[in-house]
């Protein structure tokens, strides 16, 4: 950081500071880098590179062999392909945590209001834990790429990392190896033309609607447990798409977010009108991470290189949880809808404005309506029923569990392996009986 000086009793003010803010690295810029100076030089940025891309990698293409060697199971029982995906489903969380807790440690900081009071957990070791239920819908804001990394390492807190279900653009499915994964996952990617949009959206849903006839991994109630994952914005904060959400408001004579882009509402009418009697719950998450300036957007700050080369995360990644009743939504009235959801981003974006003046969410103070405190029944669990903030950061339970992703494929190659045994010592037997 370099400061303009001016000469001793002067009548000229000091002026403020130039900070750099590439913090050490060359370019002008009107702030710091708010995760600070690099950490690592040239060189170990690209060890980090490569063992990143390696790891990264290596899981992915071994996660997709094992869906290919499982997909004839679509064709044999539906119900055991489901499960099966599922299980690939809950490596790809395993990968995203590990990757997330070796190269991008931070603090995650987690509280909400009274609405989900007992589901937000702190086990003794320190980690999250939710307890959310097994069908639901997550809405959030989109501030950064990396959102949907944290949402599902929240579902890892609760075992449903198996089951979460992600709306996301079409173009994301062309990537190699990571799209056609992610189909498998049963994944809806949208193009961004409802005409287009609504018969396949239509179809994944009436799937994940469907009974699963007592499957391996069915939940309590007759149905495969499911967090469909959306973002109503549609895609992340960027000068860009702020340019955009201002020129619609104008267009629809209503005001703009602060902090966030204005909703957009038929998609997650939709989802809740065609999913009405199997869900209950509509959990929405508030993320913020920890300084990002006014005027400048998270995904400028915190790229690829910074959060996960050059040692530099964000210092906290905030969530404040709320839920609502599907009961309560009017879900049947696309204008009362869009008012709803509107006013939703509206309280959002007065958390957001809370958060940008004290570096906190509110969080529960885990007292009833008497005042006494609501205690939390859960052996396993140190805090009391939603009292205050959960700090913890991104791990895994038990290190164990990257051997998962593994298991699957090492299976198949045993059983190949005993099968060309067999077949070496028939087929060879046969030509030696033959001489």
């Amino acid at each position: 950081m370099t400061t303009q000086r001016v000469k001793s009793g002067s009548s000229q003010s000091i002026p403020e500071p130039i900070p750099d803010f590439g913090a050490g690295t060359k370019g002008k810029a009107a702030h710091p880098h708010p995760a600070g100076r690099i950490k690592h030089g040239f060189s170990v940025q690209a060890f980090r590179m490569l063992l990143f891309a390696t790891w990264f990698h290596t899981v992915v293409f071994t996660i997709h062999v094992t869906q290919i060697l499982g997909s004839p199971l679509y064709v044999i029982n539906r119900d055991y392909y489901y499960a099966y995906m599922a299980l690939t489903k809950q490596s790809f969380g395993i990968l995203i945590t590990t990757i997330t807790a070796w190269f991008s440690p931070t603090v995650i900081r987690v509280s909400g209001d009274k609405s989900v009071r007992g589901q937000l957990l702190q086990t003794k070791d320190g980690r999250l834990q939710t307890e959310f239920p097994e069908r639901l819908i997550m809405m959030a804001n989109h501030q950064i790429y990396t959102d949907w990394l944290y949402l599902w390492w929240v579902a890892y807190a609760n075992k449903m990392h198996g089951h979460i279900y992600i709306i996301l653009k079409e173009s994301l499915k062309f990537i190699p190896i990571v799209g056609p994964g992610m189909m498998f996952y049963g994944f809806i990617f949208m193009a961004r033309n409802w005409a287009k949009d609504k018969s396949r959206l239509q179809h994944r849903l009436q799937v994940l609607n469907k009974s699963s006839h007592g499957g391996p991994l069915s939940g309590s109630q007759g149905l495969d447990p499911m967090w469909l994952m959306i973002f109503p914005e549609g895609t992340n904060l960027s000068a860009n798409t702020r340019n955009g959400s201002k020129k619609w408001a104008d267009k629809q004579g209503i005001q703009d977010m602060r902090h966030q882009l204005l909703p957009r509402s038929t998609g997650l009418q939709f989802c809740l009108k065609e999913l009405k009697g199997t869900i209950d719950w509509v959990y929405d998450c508030t993320v913020a991470y920890e300084g990002v300036p006014r005027g400048l957007y998270g995904q400028d700050l915190f790229t690829l290189r910074s959060t996960y080369f050059q040692g530099r995360p964000p210092k906290s990644v905030n969530m404040y949880w709320r839920r609502f009743a599907v009961s309560s939504i009017p879900i049947d009235d696309p204008k009362q809808f869009e008012q709803w959801l509107i006013g939703q981003w509206r309280e959002k974006d007065s958390l957001l404005e809370q958060y940008m003046q004290s570096g906190r969410f509110p969080a529960d103070d885990g007292h009833d309506s008497e005042g006494e405190p609501a205690l939390n029944g859960n052996p396993g669990s140190q805090m009391a029923k939603g009292a205050g903030f959960i700090e913890t950061e991104v791990k895994l339970a038990h290190w164990y569990e990257v051997g998962q992703i593994f298991v699957v494929l090492a299976a198949f190659g045993l059983v190949f392996n005993i099968l060309a045994k067999m077949w070496n010592l028939v087929f060879y037997g046969s030509l030696e009986g033959c001489g």
